[in-house]
């Protein structure tokens, strides 16, 4: 059985996400960051970077959100990487984007408005880059036109890679009214039974 190390809350919860679309049978730890319970000797064993999430199946130790995804597909449900080469391609792409383009904006104003006091808030980060964000949204946008997925008509680890740094938005106040085709997407990713358990457990 797969073990996986982190948080719903935290970038551990698109794997949890990724493996409830694959059905596959796992056990969720928690790590205790406060009392450096990921910095101890057991944990970095598993993670030598000493952050979540981690994953544990079998002889196999993989750490970093997406490549661990990538690896429950490739084991357990193939359909979820994509059918042909591209769709395999434009998984990957959006994969890179959202974690290279998207997120970074995305988590220094969450990291401000959630993390730090209002009155130590660094208000010139916050604009910053709150101002990177629609850009980089109407990209994805304009990309989702005619598609209903992110590699086509078929659902992919893609989209769940990317949707669940979108998904961020609404926590930081970021409206999505502009973007239409996003809230299709996500509309069509809501109805899934997998994302359902996912949103359950990060409340």
């Amino acid at each position: 059985m797969i073990t996986l190390y982190g948080s719903p809350r935290s970038s551990a919860g698109r794997c949890i996400w990724a493996l409830e679309e694959a059905g596959v049978a796992y056990t969720s730890k928690e790590v205790d960051m406060k009392n450096k319970e990921h910095k101890s000797p057991d944990f970095l064993k598993i993670n030598p970077m000493g952050k979540v999430p981690a994953m544990v199946d079998g002889d196999v130790t993989l750490f970093e959100s997406m490549a661990i995804n990538y690896y429950i597909a490739e084991t357990y449900k193939k359909e979820l990487l994509g059918t042909s080469a591209l769709e395999k391609g434009l998984s990957m792409q959006w994969s890179f984007w959202a974690t290279t383009e998207l997120q970074p904006p995305i988590i220094e104003v969450f990291i401000q408005k959630v993390f730090v006091p209002e009155d130590k808030r660094d208000h010139n980060i916050i604009e910053k880059n709150l101002n990177k964000i629609p850009e980089l949204l109407t990209v994805l946008n304009n990309s989702l036109a005619e598609k209903k997925f992110l590699a086509g008509n078929q659902f992919t680890i893609g989209d769940i890679n990317t949707a669940s740094v979108v998904s961020i938005c609404s926590m930081l106040g970021i409206d999505l009214g502009a973007y239409p085709n996003i809230k299709s997407w996500l509309g069509a990713i809501g109805e899934r039974p997998a994302f359902q358990k996912y949103q359950g457990l990060r409340k």
